[in-house]
């Protein structure tokens, strides 16, 4: 069965390069080509030769860590991610047959010798379309890492062939708490996603739902330890289980959103495919997209955060089952 890593390309700088020349490429050790190394062990020394200033075995062993799993874990057939100079995008590919790893002049302007042959797929993923897991997953600050998300990964890209089929399941948690979120009035899951804003850590969250809000159910803003402060405008929509919401409902919302502020669109159903394109369109503010899936992770995540009445009221207990 196949895995799934991150490899990043310098936060995207070299992405293009990557897709282009069918590898994936890490930047330790460049003057050391390591086609007869065989072992993590035989890196340390390495490692250490080319880094004596790195006195910490912790850096060490995690610099090290990161060489060896570039090397010896992702094998053939395994699947690669790494995110796009646009953040939002995660490109893919395949790994290819060993030996898949070989040692680069770097004359291609990437300034990593150490390199994986991938075949990149001529599609990619948005990250708006992933679990919240997944998406807390890919903010890893790790070069090279796993991605433990491997079903959710390849039930995305369309190969749930590859996937281990479990025993049929008679619960489904996310459908139990989506029925649960959708017997709330319109104005209570305002409400409640106002709740969540703030759980979230948005300052002086508020709802705003009304005739003639423009689409605007909830407000709030994000202040980063005064690094950067982000004004959010929120659309609050339950729709049935099922439902795809369009690319044209989702612009609709920009026409509410001032200068400098960015757009949330929040649902209990899902998006259609060219919503996600019609979000993220440049010249236009951001709009985040959530659908059902990933505001049940994000209320199982902020549970306790949430007011004790609307707890209550949900009827679901921690983990969200329903009582």
């Amino acid at each position: 069965m196949p895995d799934v890593y991150c490899v990043r390309a310098e936060y995207g700088t070299y992405t293009k390069q990557f897709l282009a020349g069918g590898y994936a490429g890490i930047g330790w050790l460049h003057d050391d080509d390591l086609t007869s190394v065989r072992s993590r062990e035989e890196l340390y020394p390495l490692y250490k030769a080319a880094h004596p200033n790195d006195t910490s075995n912790l850096v060490i062993g995690q610099q090290v860590g990161q060489i060896a799993r570039f090397l010896f874990d992702i094998k053939a057939g395994d699947y690669v991610i790494t995110p796009d100079a646009d953040t939002e995008i995660l490109q893919y590919g395949v790994v290819g047959a060993d030996p898949s790893y070989f040692y680069s002049d770097a004359q291609d302007g990437v300034p990593y010798n150490h390199r994986r042959k991938v075949a990149w797929s001529p599609h990619s993923l948005h990250r708006s379309e992933l679990s919240v897991p997944f998406q807390h997953t890919i903010r890893s600050s790790l070069t090279v890492f796993y991605i433990s998300q491997r079903d959710e990964f390849l039930k995305q890209i369309g190969q749930q062939i590859l996937i281990d089929t479990p025993p049929k399941a008679t619960y489904d948690p996310y459908k139990v708490v989506l029925e649960q979120v959708l017997e709330l009035t319109a104005e209570e899951f305002e409400v409640l996603i106002t709740h969540l804003l703030a759980a979230l850590g948005f300052e002086g969250s508020e709802h705003t739902g009304q005739p003639g809000d423009g689409g605007v159910d909830a407000t709030g803003e994000l202040n980063v330890a005064n690094l950067a402060k982000v004004k959010v405008f929120v659309q609050a929509k339950r729709y049935q289980i099922g439902n795809k919401i369009t690319a044209g409902t989702v612009r609709q919302l920009r026409q509410a959103i001032p200068f400098g502020g960015q757009g949330a669109f929040i649902t209990t159903s899902d998006f259609q495919s060219d919503a996600h394109e019609a979000a993220l369109q440049a010249g236009f503010p951001r709009i985040g997209l959530v659908n059902g899936h990933q505001l049940v992770d994000l209320l199982v995540e902020y549970w306790d955060k949430i007011p004790e009445d609307f707890r209550n009221l949900l009827r679901l207990r921690p983990g969200l089952v329903r009582l």
